[in-house]
């Protein structure tokens, strides 16, 4: 998870030790004439996430060098995901990614919709991580997941993966998981699943912990 999601320090590790740049100021870090949309407060956003003052002047340097602008929009957000996955096709499960991070649906992903969910991704409880996958998971965003949403996140994993990262894998497969992940979870067989029946059902099979563990390496 933290290869794919954490891009943008890698990169800056690199900028920022052949620059020779000693510890920057947040006047500096956040030197934003050039940029459209101004991010909040280094100091308020170290309180909303599990990130420290210096950890979010490297993401934020590297977030405005992949960004200019200050915000990312769906085509750039898949192009950048594109590069991880050479093999597969990744524009599907990027087109649901983008729409789990732009959490005010204004068809962009600001630098506080960024480190908000990545700080939920990589240092969140078991409990706010289910919930930031149901988000995922529910993709028409009415508090349910049907089969179909389900069948549409996992078989677009599968298509980004690609088939060398699957050699074996049969068409159906996809489909096969899901009949399965989503018998269990629909306790009451109503068709769909509830935020609560997915969190019970996650934390309580093993088996369907590790698949959620598994999928969340290729966010």
């Amino acid at each position: 998870m933290e290869k794919k999601l954490d891009f943008i320090s890698a990169r800056v590790d690199t900028s920022s030790s052949s620059s020779g740049r000693t510890e920057d100021s947040v006047e500096d870090e956040l030197e934003l004439s050039a940029v459209r949309h101004r991010p909040e407060a280094l100091e308020q956003l170290e309180a909303q996430t599990r990130f420290s003052r210096k950890e979010l002047q490297i993401l934020y340097r590297g977030f405005k060098n992949e960004c200019p602008s200050g915000v990312v929009n769906e085509d750039t957000f898949k192009e950048i995901y594109a590069q991880f996955f050479p093999q597969g096709d990744a524009s599907t499960y990027a087109h649901f990614l983008f729409n789990a991070f732009d959490t005010d649906h204004n068809d962009s992903v600001s630098f506080e919709d960024f480190v908000m969910g990545l700080s939920i991704l990589l240092r969140g409880t078991v409990q706010e991580k289910l919930n930031w996958a149901f988000n995922l998971y529910d993709i028409n965003k009415d508090g349910y997941i049907t089969k179909e949403e389900m069948f549409d996140i996992i078989k677009s994993i599968y298509d980004m993966m690609g088939k060398c990262t699957y050699p074996m894998l049969k068409e159906e497969t996809p489909r096969q998981h899901v009949e399965i992940f989503f018998q269990k979870m629909d306790k009451n067989r109503d068709g769909v699943v509830t935020i609560d029946e997915f969190i019970d059902c996650c934390q309580n099979d093993e088996n369907i912990m590790r698949s959620m563990q598994l999928f969340e390496n290729v966010i």
